[in-house]
Order: C-alpha cells, then structure tokens, then sequence
C-alpha cells in the first residue's frame, strides 16, 4: 500500500491543497505541469484520468518517463484546440503570471473543465511592498526568484487583481485559501485586505454558471 504521507510531504504544498480540491476518478487536465508531479500523485492516491501540458521538453520527457500523458504546449496558443467540456478540472498552478493573455487563458480553462484550480504568487505580499518602498527594485522571493530581465512572469497580480478579474468575467470562486510563507493556509477572507497583504500565494478553485 502505498504511502500518502510520504508523498505529500514530498509535493509543493500549492500542489497538495489542489490535490485535496479534486473528486477521486476525476478526468483532470494538468497545464503546465512540470515533471508531472501532481499528475504522478493524483494517479496513485485519487485514481483521476490524467493529462497534462508543458512547455519544457526536458519537463515532457521526465513525465513520460514517469509513466504519465503529458504532451508539449503552450498555455497561451494550445488550449483553443481543446474541446469544450473535456475536462472535470483544469489545473493552472503557478503559470498565470507567466501567460501572456490571462485573462483569455482563465476563460479557456473553465471552457475546457467543469472547475479550475489556479494557484499563483501574491505580488501584493507585504515583504514584496516593503522591498519595493525601501530598495526600489524588483523583489527577488522563493515564488519570484527571477531578476526582472530575465524572469518568465509578465503580467504580475495580485490577490486582488485576481478576485477582480473573476468578476468581470462571470466566474465563481467556490474555494479560496491564503498561504503564507511558510505554506501555512491562513483563515482570511477572500476580498479582505488583509488577504492581499498578508497572502504569500493563493489557491483558487472556480467554475463559471452555465
């Protein structure tokens, strides 16, 4: 029997809230989804039928390697392919600031799945403020760890931003957790400001009323 303990401890905690979000069985479209680590989880403890995207060959191979349907694309150009409601979930962790159309990307995802789950670095996290006030330069974080010239993140938010966006386009946040930085889920409210400051990242899990 395999251990979950084990292998909990062994995935980002980002990874393991979303994992708790997915229904045992799920058909679940992992996009951007590195080596696979989710996936390989999700196929050993909840059972899903997995796929997942990565823009990174040596990502794909090291997937595959694992056993795992992941195929190269890109999240920004790939998704319009995919036929609507094909998918339970579709899963977006720590990719959005990385896209180059957001708030198209947000509206394929739940075209695509029933849910998505999107996690992402809070850019309104206080220390990053802070770091901006005193040095005024682009902080570098364990979430952020790029210097500005050559980071993949585009289109920094924060939680607010993303609370904002949802709304316009008419999509409901079921769940919402607030993490800090040592990957604790803080109980704040979804639209506080106090979420906004004190949220190191967030995970969101939505669905759009059809």
């Amino acid at each position: 029997m395999k251990d979950s303990r084990n292998a909990r401890s062994a995935i980002r905690i980002d990874l393991m809230l979303i994992a708790d979000m997915i229904s045992p069985g799920a058909r679940v479209l992992d996009i951007g989804c590195g080596e696979g680590i989710l996936l390989e989880y999700l196929g050993q403890f909840k059972q899903v039928d997995g796929r997942g995207i990565e823009l990174s060959m040596a990502g794909v191979r090291e997937a595959v390697r694992r056993g795992l349907s992941v195929i190269q694309g890109n999240a920004d150009t790939d998704l319009k392919d995919y036929p609507s409601d094909s998918f339970d979930y579709v899963v977006l962790s720590q990719t959005l600031q990385a896209t180059r159309s957001p708030r198209v990307v947000l509206e394929n995802l739940l075209r695509i799945g029933k849910y998505a789950i999107v996690s992402f670095p809070n850019f309104g996290y206080w220390r990053n403020r802070l770091h901006l006030l005193l040095k005024g330069r682009m902080p570098l974080t364990d979430s952020l760890p790029y210097q500005w010239w050559d980071t993949p993140n585009i289109h920094f938010c924060t939680v607010r931003d993303f609370v904002s966006l949802c709304g316009e386009v008419g999509i409901t946040i079921e769940q919402a957790l607030a993490l800090d930085r040592r990957g604790r889920v803080q109980k704040l409210t979804t639209l506080g400001m106090l979420t906004n400051t004190l949220a190191y990242q967030a995970v969101y899990r939505l669905r759009r009323d059809r």
